[in-house]
């Protein structure tokens, strides 16, 4: 099992003293990845939907995640997730590209189609489009890392005669991660992801997806060369090592913890004991 952990560009890391010592820590201790979370804006007032208080500090991912590759040398870095249906895709693309290369290859771009309906209507993006636009954006991204001569000729976007360097360190291999718990998360991610990932999940609801991933597996002919759908999850509440044992029973590849947000002290303190409850047990086993 891999283990990750999120938040390393909001609340107490939304500082660059604090994502320095966190993310030069969870490498030493040997952690899998760091992941971001991302929202252009939040409501204000909060209120359901809305994961957040209108007035935390949240940078920019791929801004914090440049950040910490100049300050780490093998922990991967993801985007949980990128919200790719409020972006321009060649922008999006640039923007990953560039950060891939920073980083030596590191990237994993998690994305969704988001579910924010006031964070789209700032934006001046209909609420109702953002299923089909992360489907074609996501085309969009393997046209422009891949094809020697980008063309596209979209709903939402069209283009020919135009091209961008750099690519990502694995051109159109990058590994790109869907996030939801919907059906159309599930085809998504069969169809044209490496990954699947689930936030804030426990054993039932995790269960739950990776039937619903299953059932997307029988009606869609997955491409060979995606390989084996990855599967992420980050747990509602902090796991056991029995937990852990459990996740991976369903059949689960890395989990991703969620930082606590008192203080600085705090996070590096359950870095500490979650690596010596997690990590360092499954070096014994192994």
């Amino acid at each position: 099992m891999k283990i990750g952990i999120f938040g390393i560009n909001f609340g107490v890391c939304a500082d660059p003293d604090a994502i320095s010592e966190v993310a030069e820590l969870a490498e030493e201790l040997g952690f899998d990845s760091l992941w971001t979370g991302e929202h252009v804006v939040l409501p204000d007032p909060q209120a359901p939907p809305s994961p957040a208080p209108p007035l935390t500090p949240m940078l920019h991912p791929s801004t914090a995640l440049a950040y910490v590759a100049a300050v780490t040398d093998e922990i991967l870095l993801g985007t949980g997730i990128t919200l790719i249906a409020q972006r321009n895709p060649l922008v999006l693309a640039k923007e990953m590209a560039s950060l891939d290369v920073l980083c030596d290859g590191r990237l994993i771009l998690g994305i969704g189609a988001g579910y924010l309906k006031q964070e789209f209507d700032a934006l001046g993006i209909p609420f109702e489009e953002r299923g089909r636009r992360t489907d074609e954006f996501i085309e969009v991204l393997r046209e422009m890392w891949s094809s020697d001569q980008p063309s596209f000729d979209g709903e939402f976007i069209s283009f020919d005669g135009i091209q961008s360097r750099p690519r990502p360190a694995r051109g159109d291999r990058l590994p790109i991660v869907a996030g939801g718990m919907s059906m159309a998360a599930y085809q998504r991610a069969v169809a044209s992801c490496q990954g699947w990932y689930g936030f804030a999940m426990d054993l039932e609801t995790t269960s739950e997806s990776l039937e619903g991933i299953e059932a997307a597996e029988e009606r869609i002919d997955r491409p060979k060369w995606l390989g084996d759908l990855e599967i992420t999850v980050t747990p509602r509440e902090t796991p056991t090592y029995e937990d852990l044992e459990a996740y991976a029973s369903l059949g689960v590849d890395r989990l991703v913890l969620l930082l606590p947000q008192r203080s600085v002290g705090a996070v590096t303190e359950f870095l500490e004991r979650m690596a010596e409850e997690l990590i360092d047990d499954e070096d014994d086993e192994d």
